[in-house]
Order: structure tokens, then C-alpha cells, then sequence
């Protein structure tokens, strides 16, 4: 890559971006469009965690005459979100080519696959294994005197922030990788800064958690801890990578 064509004007990326968003947007109605088709069974995949620990003679309630209306919408951005996620990450991919190296600049299937992977096991993971423990430490003060009735406005907008945030929680590696890509930070740098990311990793838990319970928070905190030493490593790779192709094309010039 020379130098002239990874440099753009500043408008120039603002353009760029605005671009980028348009299509990122129109992908996400899109999605919307088709999972509205679908909101009723997807609705019924989101509550299933809930209803299995309910009791018997309890179910989930709504307190406003549109609330079944507004939750069927809520559910169907959440899949549009999730099926046009590919197509976002290109378009982020698509921002950032003009800055990489020639070798680089392969590697877009790659990085859409492994980061779409990421943000799935990020929900998957809350779905599967958050919210049983979370609903589940919530449910068990039940009583005699204490029985739930749970709004269905509440806990879709819960479970939809838990999906999210934890998806986003995975996407910690790539992250990383991002704004190495960019020059922000390096390996060395992410070294230097473990033990003051441990903490910074708590504190964006219970940001990102929207319950201020310690079992969410800690489910979050750990993932992230793991995925930054796997960012870690990705970008030793990538610098390795960037310094052989480098000592190649500082020897083919000298010839």
C-alpha cells in the first residue's frame, strides 16, 4: 500500500461513513421487514427462559393495551439486527480497507465470519447460560407471600439489553484488532495494560449490564478478560505479519 492511498481527506471519510450507515441501516429494515413475519414464534423463543422457571400458575402479563404490539416490534429489530449483522461488519470492513496493507485487505471474509461468530456465542451464551442463572437467583425469592408477575414490556427489553451487551462483550477481540488495524494501540501496549483492564473490565460490566445484580456482571466481566488476551495474541499475529511483509518490500526495493 503507498501512502497516497490509504490517505483520504477528512470529508472524504465522513462521506465514507455516512455511506457505510446508509447501507448498514437499510440491511437492519430489511431484517426488520422479514422478522416482523416472524416476531410471534420469536417472541415465544425469547420467553422460553422465563417460562420455564415460572410456576405453574404463572405467566407473563402486560400492563398496557399496546404493549404486545411495541414487544412484537422490539423482537423483530432485535432478528432483523441479528440476520444483517454479515453485512454491517463488511460495510465496517469496507470503511477501514483504505488503511490497511495489500495483504491485509484479504482478509474480509475472515474477519466477517470470525466477528459475526463472536457476537452469536455472545447471545447464545446469555440465552443459554445468563439467563437461567440470572432469572433463575431472581425467581428463587418466590414465596407464599411473594409471587411474580412479570410485565412482558420489561422482560423482552431486558433480555434483548443482555443479548446485546453480551454480544458486544464478545466482540472484545475484534475490537482490538479494529483499532490495532488503526495504529491506536499494539501488543505491547495491551500487555502493559492487563491489570488496569481487569478493572476497566468490571466497570463496563455493570455499565453494560442492565441489572445491577453480581452474577450478571461477573458472566460479563470474565468473558472479556479472556477475549482481551485473546485480542492479545491476534495482534501479535498481525504484527509479525506486518513486519515480515515489510522487511519483503524493503528488500524487493533495494534491488
Amino acid at each position: 500500500m503507498n501512502d497516497d492511498e490509504g490517505r483520504m481527506p477528512f470529508l472524504d471519510h465522513l462521506e465514507e461513513l455516512r455511506k457505510r450507515l446508509i447501507r448498514s441501516v437499510t440491511a437492519v429494515l430489511i431484517g426488520f421487514a422479514v422478522c416482523l413475519y416472524f416476531s410471534d414464534p420469536l417472541f415465544h423463543v425469547l420467553a422460553a427462559p422465563i417460562k420455564k422457571l415460572l410456576p405453574q400458575d404463572s405467566a407473563l402479563v402486560f400492563t398496557g393495551l399496546p404493549d404486545p404490539f411495541f414487544i412484537y416490534l422490539k423482537v423483530a429489530f432485535l432478528g432483523g439486527l441479528f440476520l444483517a449483522l454479515p453485512y454491517i461488519l463488511y460495510q465496517l470492513w469496507k470503511f477501514v480497507y483504505p488503511g490497511l496493507h495489500v495483504h491485509e485487505r484479504k482478509m474480509a471474509a475472515p474477519f466477517v465470519i470470525f466477528a459475526a461468530s463472536l457476537f452469536y456465542s455472545g447471545g447464545l451464551f446469555a440465552y443459554f447460560l445468563v439467563f437461567p442463572a440470572a432469572f433463575g437467583f431472581f425467581l428463587s425469592y418466590t414465596s407464599v407471600d411473594l409471587r411474580p408477575m412479570i410485565a412482558i414490556r420489561d422482560y423482552v427489553s431486558l433480555v434483548i439489553m443482555l443479548m446485546l451487551a453480551f454480544g458486544a462483550v464478545f466482540e472484545t477481540p475484534i475490537l482490538i484488532v479494529f483499532l490495532g488495524l488503526l495504529g491506536v494501540v499494539n501488543s505491547a501496549m495491551l500487555r502493559r495494560g492487563r491489570r488496569y483492564f481487569i478493572v476497566l473490565a468490571f466497570v463496563i460490566a455493570a455499565v453494560l449490564s442492565p441489572t445491577p445484580d453480581v452474577i450478571n456482571q461477573t458472566l460479563m466481566a470474565i468473558p472479556m478478560l479472556l477475549f482481551y488476551e485473546v485480542g492479545i495474541i491476534l495482534m501479535s499475529i498481525i504484527e509479525k505479519r506486518r513486519k515480515a511483509q515489510e522487511e519483503l518490500e524493503a528488500a524487493e526495493e533495494s534491488e
